[in-house]
C-alpha cells in the first residue's frame, strides 16, 4: 500500500499561487448531481493520488453520499497534476472552484492567506463526538493548526524512509544499519562489491533535497525556527551535511546522482547499483519486477546526536468559503472519511492512511513495508516546519520542490560548496523571498 509515483509527488506538494487570467487545466471524470441550496451541489475535487483504480473508486464513494434533509448532494471532479496550481488558483479566484478538495500539501495554507478557506474547527469538534477525531494517527491533526484555526484535515501521508535491498546487503555480509555509523560501515562493505549505499537522485526531477532535509530532521535540525522563519545555518544541520559530505567523498554515492531524476534512481535500484537509500513509500512498487520483493524498509537511524526522525508530507483535504452550504461541506466530509477505507483496502495506492482504523485492517497489514512505515516511522516524522514546530504554514512553499532547494542539494552533493556555504546561501535565498 503506497502512494503513486514519486515523479508526481514532486508536483503535488510545491504550491505557488498563480494570479491574473491563467487558463485552467482540463478537469476529468466530471459527474453532476442535484440537490442542496438552490440545487447547487457540494463540488468535491480530488487529485489522482493512486493507480488507475483510484479515481473510479473514489468517484463511486463520493456519489454514494446520501445527504440528510435539505443538505446538498456531491459531485466529483478528478483534477490532473499537470498545471493543477493554475486550475485551482483560477477557479478559486473566479468563484467557480470546489467546495471541498485535496491538492498540494501547502495549498490550504496559501488559500487561507487569501481568505478562501473555511476552517475545519467545527468539523473537528463534531468528530470528537463521533470518534473520528481519535482515529487519526498521533500528531497529524496538529500539523493543520494555525492561529486562526485548522485550515484542513489530514488525508494521506507521504514520508521519506530508509529502504534497502536485502540480497545485496547479504552479499556484502552486512545487516541493515541502525545508526549513522553502521550506515557508513554498510556503505563501505557494499562499495567492495561495486554497489552504492547512498542512493539518491538530485536532478531537477529528483528528490535529493528532500533526502537532505530528512537527514537534518533525523539529527534534530531542519529549516525553520519556532517563529516560522528560515534558520538553516545551525549546528545540527552543519553536522548532518558534514556526514553527507563524508558519504560522498568515500565514494558511497553514485557521482551521476547529482543530476539523476527519480526514474534514473529507479533504474539504478533495478540494476542492483543502489542497495540503500532514503526514498518515498512507493519505492518497491516503482521498482517492481523481480527486484520489488527484495526491497525492505529499514528502521529509523539514530543520528550523531542520538535522535531519530524524518521528513513527512501530510497531504490534506480542505473546505472553501465558496460553498452552497458549510454544513453540507462538513456533512459530506464526515461521510467521506467514514467510507474512504476501500481506497486502501482495495490497493488503489493513495499514499499511507491517516486513520488508525484503516492502518489496522488485514488488507493494509498484509504489506509489511507499509505497516512498518505507520508503526515505526510515522511516530518520528516531522514536517517542513521542523525543528520549530509541527504545524505547516504558507512560507514552507519556499522550500517545497523549489529551484532553491534543488540548487542547495546539488551544491552539497557535488562538493562545490561547503556545508556552511550551502546553508548560508539557502538561508539568504529564503529570507529574501519571505512574504
Amino acid at each position: 500500500m503506497t502512494n503513486s509515483t514519486s515523479a508526481a509527488s514532486l508536483t503535488r506538494r510545491g504550491f505557488m499561487a498563480v494570479t491574473g487570467g491563467a487558463a485552467a487545466a482540463t478537469l476529468l471524470a466530471a459527474c453532476s448531481a442535484s440537490g442542496g441550496s438552490n440545487g447547487k451541489p457540494i463540488k468535491f475535487w480530488n487529485m489522482p493520488w493512486g493507480n488507475v483504480k483510484f479515481a473510479p473508486l473514489d468517484k463511486k464513494i463520493t456519489l454514494g453520499y446520501k445527504p440528510s434533509g435539505s443538505l446538498p448532494a456531491a459531485t466529483y471532479q478528478s483534477v490532473q497534476w499537470a498545471n493543477f496550481t493554475t486550475t485551482f488558483s483560477s477557479a478559486v479566484a473566479s468563484g467557480t472552484g470546489p467546495a471541498v478538495s485535496s491538492g498540494s500539501g501547502t495549498q490550504a495554507f496559501q488559500f487561507a492567506k487569501q481568505h478562501k478557506i473555511a476552517y475545519a474547527d467545527d468539523l473537528l469538534d463534531s468528530w470528537k463526538k463521533n470518534g473520528l477525531y481519535d482515529d487519526f494517527l498521533p500528531g497529524l491533526i496538529d500539523t493543520m493548526k494555525t492561529p486562526d484555526g485548522y485550515v484542513a484535515v489530514p488525508y494521506n501521508l507521504d514520508m521519506r524512509v530508509l529502504w534497502y535491498r536485502k540480497a545485496l546487503l547479504e552479499k556484502a555480509g552486512v545487516t541493515p544499519p541502525t545508526d549513522w555509523q553502521s550506515y557508513l560501515d554498510a556503505c563501505e562493505a557494499l562499495k567492495k562489491i561495486g554497489v552504492y549505499g547512498f542512493g539518491i537522485a538530485s536532478g531537477a526531477q529528483g528528490n535529493g533535497f528532500q533526502v537532505l532535509v530528512a537527514m537534518m530532521i533525523n539529527n534534530g535540525g531542519g529549516l525553520f525556527d519556532a517563529d516560522q522563519k528560515p534558520n538553516c545555518v545551525t549546528e545540527a544541520n552543519l553536522q548532518t551535511l558534514d556526514y553527507v559530505v563524508e558519504l560522498v567523498k568515500k565514494g558511497y554515492m553514485d557521482p551521476g546522482s547529482v543530476g539523476y531524476s527519480t526514474n534514473n534512481a529507479y533504474s539504478q535500484w533495478k540494476a542492483g547499483r543502489f542497495a540503500m537509500g532514503i526514498e518515498a513509500p512507493g519505492l518497491a512498487q516503482q521498482v517492481a519486477g523481480d527486484v520489488g520483493p527484495d526491497m525492505y524498509v529499514g528502521d529509523p537511524l539514530v543520528s550523531a546526536s542520538g535522535k531519530k526522525g524524518t521528513l513527512s508530507f501530510p497531504n490534506n483535504i480542505m473546505m472553501y468559503t465558496n460553498t452552497p452550504s458549510q454544513k453540507g461541506s462538513e456533512a459530506f466530509l464526515t461521510y467521506y472519511y467514514k467510507h474512504m477505507a476501500p481506497l486502501w483496502t482495495q490497493n488503489t495506492g493513495p499514499g499511507l492512511p491517516v486513520l488508525k482504523s484503516i492502518a489496522a485492517t488485514k488488507e493494509f497489514q498484509a504489506d509489511a513495508n507499509a505497516a512498518k512505515m505507520i508503526s515505526v516511522w510515522q511516530p518520528v516524522c516531522k514536517t517542513w516546519a521542523a525543528p520549530g514546530g509541527a504545524a505547516l504554514f504558507a512560507n514552507v512553499a519556499l522550500v517545497d520542490s523549489t529551484p532553491a532547494m534543488t540548487t542547495f542539494a546539488q551544491s552539497v552533493l557535488s562538493l562545490k560548496a561547503t556545508p556552511k556555504d550551502a546553508l548560508t546561501t539557502l538561508q539568504n535565498t529564503l529570507t529574501s523571498q519571505l512574504k
